[in-house]
């Protein structure tokens, strides 16, 4: 074969490619603004041809072709409230946008809240309707924040927002509050009931733990204060001196939102919190709790309100209160023990203890607290592996 008929049997490979890419990607607009694509067998094709349409994008470099495919097909699909099929594209379009890196915008932000917003609407409209349960709706709210987490990881490794963009760490934190209100169902059956109970309990913990988490980092103290009114005030177990459960959820939550607060040296966002609180989420007198924290013989645990006003106003002062600073610890250390998580709690208050009173950890405890920090970007929380190997580092150290 000569060299011309090999150049005119490559070009004619190369247009029937061409070809065939065109009609796919034509069949797969057809579908996208087809009436049909609410069917499910519709949706199911589009999602396929958008997946591979997204992948061909980005193997020929066309990058901004393959994120601005990704988010109108899972856009499209959300309207038609094919929230299942969408889920699959959105983690694709969250992968696609780190794998490319496409840069940070304020349009590719106003477009994840959008696709965030037709994500909820349509679920509610499926919720409403009957044709989903609370489980299905779980399942599929935890997709949804497993894809804000990751486009809020995508903001924080290449934005230039310190721990990520505010407005998807407010999204996350909204997501993960209203999946703590999502009940399913428990099991069937008498084996494993309480286990599935306590479960149910520590995830509701857990999502509200990270909400509070990721407002803090939104800068929304304002919205946590309003969260935290709908939860009801402490028990008489969860006052009592010794007690063994953990504290009231509402003043726990108020304690980790302080904390976090003065470790990210935000004490304007710390003193609006601890004021909201004081103002219309705390019923019991400022002046009783605090006279009650003082004592050692009213058998009432620490308030923690009265912890988070002396914090702050600890913080405030130079670095000679310091011995201040650990004395308000040791008064208070049952209270955090009992807390969700102690170990991030911990980091917290050795990271303040280092900022604002120059007390030095141990290096490889200096270590492990810098690394908890870090993550907090990828998400608000903390990644579990990563976690336990760093406090089985301190462990062995002899650090705690």
């Amino acid at each position: 074969m000569s060299a011309a008929a090999a150049r005119r049997r490559k070009q004619l490979q190369t247009r029937k490619k061409n070809d065939d890419q065109d009609a796919v990607n034509l069949r797969l607009q057809e579908l996208l603004a087809s009436e049909e694509l609410g069917d499910e067998a519709t949706a199911y094709e589009a999602l396929q041809l958008a997946q591979s349409q997204v992948r061909k994008r980005i193997k020929s470099a066309d990058f901004p072709g393959a994120v601005g495919l990704a988010y109108d097909a899972s856009l499209a699909l959300l309207k038609k409230n094919r929230v299942s099929v969408a889920s699959q594209l959105l983690s694709l379009l969250a992968e696609v946008l780190m794998e490319t890196h496409t840069d940070v915008t304020d349009e590719w932000i106003s477009r994840i809240e959008q696709l965030h917003s037709a994500h909820q609407e349509a679920l509610e409209q499926l919720s409403t309707s009957g044709i989903v349960g609370d489980t299905e709706k779980l399942r599929l709210q935890r997709l949804q924040k497993e894809f804000l987490s990751k486009t809020l990881g995508w903001s924080n490794d290449l934005g230039t927002v310190r721990f990520g963009h505010k407005k998807l760490h407010e999204l996350l934190g909204k997501q993960c509050w209203t999946i703590s209100k999502i009940s399913p169902s428990a099991p069937s059956g008498k084996d494993g009931e309480d286990e599935d109970e306590e479960e149910y309990s520590i995830s509701e913990v857990a999502m509200r733990s990270e909400a509070v988490t990721n407002m803090v980092l939104a800068e929304q103290p304002t919205q946590i204060v309003a969260w935290l009114k709908t939860l009801p005030p402490p028990t008489e177990a969860e006052c009592k001196m010794g007690h063994q459960c953990p504290p009231a959820e509402r003043d726990a939550l108020l304690t980790r939102g302080l904390l976090l607060l003065c470790t990210i040296e935000n004490l304007r966002d710390a003193n609006i919190l601890l004021r909201g609180f004081i103002d219309s989420v705390e019923e019991r007198p400022m002046d009783d709790l605090l006279k009650s924290y003082m004592s050692k013989d009213d058998g009432k645990a620490p308030a923690h309100v009265v912890f988070g006003s002396m914090l702050l106003r600890v913080c405030e002062k130079d670095k000679k209160t310091g011995p201040l600073y650990s004395w308000l610890l040791r008064s208070f250390k049952k209270e955090l023990d009992f807390m969700y998580k102690p170990q991030i709690i911990q980091s917290y208050t050795t990271k303040i203890g280092k900022v604002y009173f120059d007390i030095q950890p141990p290096p490889s405890m200096l270590s492990m607290m810098e690394n908890m920090m870090g993550m907090m970007g990828g998400g608000g929380g903390m990644n579990p592996a990563m976690m336990q190997a760093a406090l089985a580092q301190a462990q062995a150290g002899g650090m705690m």
